[in-house]
């Protein structure tokens, strides 16, 4: 019986602090004992005198009861309604808040606020437009003498090596120009934060437009050491990865060549500047050579000097360096040799000597071969002297012209003419 007593009251003394427990979360900090409606009263009127200073809270109503604060009514959004819950909380006295206030559906209230808002930024833009006048006429001084030092043409010539050179110093003039007249108009009107957002958007912008161009970029700056190191010059006949032709100019994107054929070949300066490059125009004297099959049986020796006599002959053959010929390969009944000679590609046409060569070589082992000179006998009165006609062969030579092409000389002087288009090539810079 003593025991379950003991139980009944251990059960008893639990209950108060289980239900206290579970009750709701107070607010902090301790609750006066004394309950005063003067106390109320003075809480009521601080909080409405608060309210009443500021705007947006004209709707809202106050009751304080044992210090609990009762707000009803209306305010304009959210967020005000928010402040004014910390508000509140912040006055001595006050145990707890029950906020009632809602957001307000009267449209002119809500508008109200935005049109104060528009009338006092018009009011700052008329206000700020001396300042921004200030710095618009401070913008195009900078950028106008930038300007005018990029369009003076002396100083740039004489700095670079050539036209194309001096146009991105110029370019870059206009540029820096434009950069300090931005910030320092910026710094003027008090918004100098602004420019790190400016500069930060154009590095983004500028890194996805260089991943967009980089093959553009590549081209531009392989005409930059084009044009500044040049491996070839105008009317050069040069070889680009397979394609021949002579040089008409060099622009800032493309080499321009004038085929043998009279086409225009256009390839990109990235890809000159990357390829292997043949120029048969560098040095005056050229070198050219063909196989002649001859026949065993007439002697190797003796056709290899008659072959040699002919090719000595010929006049466009230079006698230094001397002709030369030797045997490439043979067989059983026939034995290929190998020409070369030298000429002047500046006074006669490789093509056309190597197949005029190859035409007198030719006529001369057709030949058959000379009889010794017989005595000559005097011819009587009366007796008609037949005088032996001058070789064929010979008369041949002297009417085959092999000298350069005029014409390719002439359409490339007519592209050349043309001012409209730029040339970046410059006999004054330096060759490869």
């Amino acid at each position: 019986m003593r025991l379950i007593k003991s139980l009944l009251i251990f059960l008893l003394l639990s209950l108060p602090a289980y239900a206290q427990d579970g009750s709701e979360a107070q607010p902090t900090g301790t609750i006066e004992v004394e309950d005063s409606a003067q106390q109320d009263a003075a809480i009521a009127v601080r909080i409405r005198d608060i309210l009443g200073e500021l705007d947006g809270y004209d709707d809202v109503t106050v009751t304080v009861s044992s210090g609990i604060v009762s707000l009803k009514g209306s305010a304009l959004d959210q967020a005000t309604i928010g402040r004014l819950g910390e508000l509140v909380s912040r006055v001595d006295g006050v145990v707890t808040i029950e906020n009632s206030v809602t957001e307000t559906t009267d449209l002119v209230e809500r508008l109200n606020p935005a049109v104060e808002r528009f009338k006092t930024r018009i009011q700052q833009a008329i206000s700020f437009i001396p300042l921004a006048l200030v710095a618009f006429v401070v913008f195009a001084l900078i950028v106008f003498f930038g300007l005018f030092i990029a369009r003076q043409k002396r100083p740039w010539d004489q700095i670079a090596p050539n036209a194309f050179i001096a146009d991105i110093y110029r370019q870059m003039i206009r540029v820096g120009a434009v950069i300090t007249a931005i910030v320092v108009s910026l710094d003027i009107i008090g918004a100098s934060a602004l420019l790190s957002t400016i500069l930060g958007a154009a590095g983004i912008i500028g890194l996805a437009i260089g991943f967009a161009v980089r093959d553009t970029v590549e081209n531009f700056i392989a005409s930059i050491l084009l044009s500044m190191r040049q491996p070839f010059r105008p009317n050069d006949l040069i070889e680009i990865n397979g394609d021949l032709g002579k040089v008409i100019r060099l622009t800032s994107r493309a080499t321009i060549l004038l085929s043998l054929d009279g086409n225009h070949i256009r390839i990109p300066n990235a890809t000159v500047f990357k390829s292997r490059i043949i120029n048969y125009s560098r040095n005056r004297t050229r070198r050219f050579h063909f196989d002649q099959v001859v026949d065993i049986s007439k002697g190797l020796k003796q056709q290899r000097r008659v072959v040699l006599d002919r090719l000595n002959s010929l006049p466009f053959v230079m006698a230094t360096p001397a002709p030369s010929v030797w045997i490439e390969s043979a067989s059983k009944d026939t034995a290929t040799l190998r020409l070369s000679a030298w000429l002047d590609q500046r006074e006669s046409d490789l093509a056309l000597a190597r197949g005029e060569a190859i035409r007198a070589i030719h006529d001369v082992l057709q030949e058959p071969p000379k009889k010794p000179a017989a005595s000559v006998k005097t011819p009587s009165k009366g007796t008609k002297t037949r005088v032996p006609a001058k070789s064929s062969i010979d008369n041949a030579v002297e009417n085959v012209g092999v000298s350069n092409d005029q014409e390719l000389e002439r359409m490339i002087e007519a592209e050349r003419s043309d001012a409209a288009t730029s040339d970046l090539l410059n006999h004054e810079a330096q060759e490869e």
